[in-house]
């Protein structure tokens, strides 16, 4: 029996991130921190700076109660589950834990790694999402995905069988791609019965290898107005089937929702472990953006002599936090609550400016003093945002 009780009390929370940032292979459309060894990764001694990075990151934020642990990448599922289980103990060590928390690992569906998936599942992993990204094998060879169509397939079997939750993620607006062929994967796709989808608009990232072949005149995506009509068709279909966006990429059946995400775009808090993650700490003067070492060996070595790989300590300004909190809360659906926005950070949101975009249709006022875009101001939520904090 699957269990849509994803512990949500509508509060911010306080998650834990946990960043593996090995890859069997680089993504040509990737620039995440993620990296290639070809020789075996240690992962006892892995796991043991794990274990101290969070003991060190708990001393910084003592006695939250933690409400959801995410497993990202790279590719957390070249971890081994026994990795997964140690890093799961040191958490349940370092803070008090929420009772039938969402821990959720993220995993490419490819069949060696679809084995571990019993073994995470006995360590504690409630949610795995699949990097599925396409159910085309022309289309994953495009993206340079390891796995086939029929890979996926088995691995979201294995993964329903196994886990309570289940997501997994889609690459959309990728280079001639038509609205009739999107329409006819997408309703693939919510066939599997998902109960949560991320949907993704292919984006040219500097530094990848499709940032070049663009920039070479060799690969073309859909332009804006393409681009917009297949959002738009996205969020129809999704509607359609019981899967709205509770986020601009984000679907998910009522009580589905990603607890862990949500406590990032309610701006909630959270500790950033492992190479190159982020996290953001309420400390005595107000909240920290912590960063670690990007690259895997320099944070090991980091973590063994200091006891963590923190290579920036930022503390957010009022101005700051304020437009993380724009951006963060008008990308859901349930939006931003204004009164929370202006008593942390001092800020009013200027009323005539937000009249104006009522009164064009970008945003719209809800009950319990609550701001959200449109689905007219999702589009355009950059300029929005800009907007309100100008």
């Amino acid at each position: 029996m699957i269990s849509s009780h994803n512990q949500d009390d509508g509060s911010p929370g306080f998650g834990v991130y946990v960043h593996w940032p090995f890859c069997a292979a680089k993504c040509p459309y990737c620039d995440f921190n993620s990296h290639v060894r070809h020789k075996p990764v240690d992962q006892a001694r892995y796991a043991k700076a794990f274990e101290r990075e969070i003991a060190h990151m708990a001393s910084l934020q003592p006695n939250k109660k933690v409400t959801s642990i995410f497993f990202g990448g790279g590719t957390p599922s070249l971890m081994e589950p026994e990795t997964v289980q140690r890093v799961l103990g040191a958490i349940h060590g370092a803070w008090p834990v929420e009772e039938g928390i969402e821990i959720t690992l993220e995993a490419n569906p490819t069949s060696v790694e679809a084995e571990r998936f019993r073994g995470y599942r006995a360590a504690g992993v409630n949610r795995v999402s699949l990097g599925v990204q396409s159910l085309d094998d022309e289309q994953l060879k495009f993206l340079g995905r390891l796995h086939s169509a029929n890979e996926a397939r088995a691995a979201i079997e294995l993964a329903r069988e196994i886990f309570p939750r289940l997501s997994f993620d889609l690459i959309y607006a990728r280079p001639g791609q038509t609205a009739q062929a999107w329409q006819q994967e997408l309703e693939t796709a919510i066939g599997f019965a998902a109960d949560h989808l991320s949907l993704y608009q292919l984006t040219i990232e500097q530094g990848t290898p499709f940032f070049d072949l663009q920039k070479a005149g060799k690969l073309h995506v859909p332009d804006m107005d393409q681009a917009a009509a297949l959002y738009e068709l996205t969020q129809a279909i999704t509607a359609d089937h019981d899967l709205p966006a509770y986020e601009i990429s984000n679907h998910a059946r009522p009580g589905f929702e990603s607890r862990h995400n949500l406590t990032y775009w309610r701006f909630g808090t959270w500790a950033g472990v492992g190479p190159g993650a982020h996290g953001r700490l309420a400390m005595n003067d107000g909240r920290h953006a912590l960063e670690t070492h990007r690259n895997p060996e320099k944070w090991l070595s980091a973590v063994e002599e200091y006891g963590h790989g923190i290579v920036e300590d930022d503390p957010l300004t009022l101005e700051d936090f304020g437009d993380e909190m724009l951006l963060m809360g008008l990308r859901l659906r349930e939006g931003l609550d204004v009164g929370r926005y202006e008593a942390e950070t001092g800020i009013s949101l200027d009323p005539v400016r937000v009249e104006d975009l009522i009164t064009h249709g970008m945003v719209e006022k809800l009950r319990d003093n609550r701001l959200r875009a449109t689905a007219g101001g999702w589009l355009v939520l950059d300029a929005v945002i800009a907007d309100l904090a100008a």
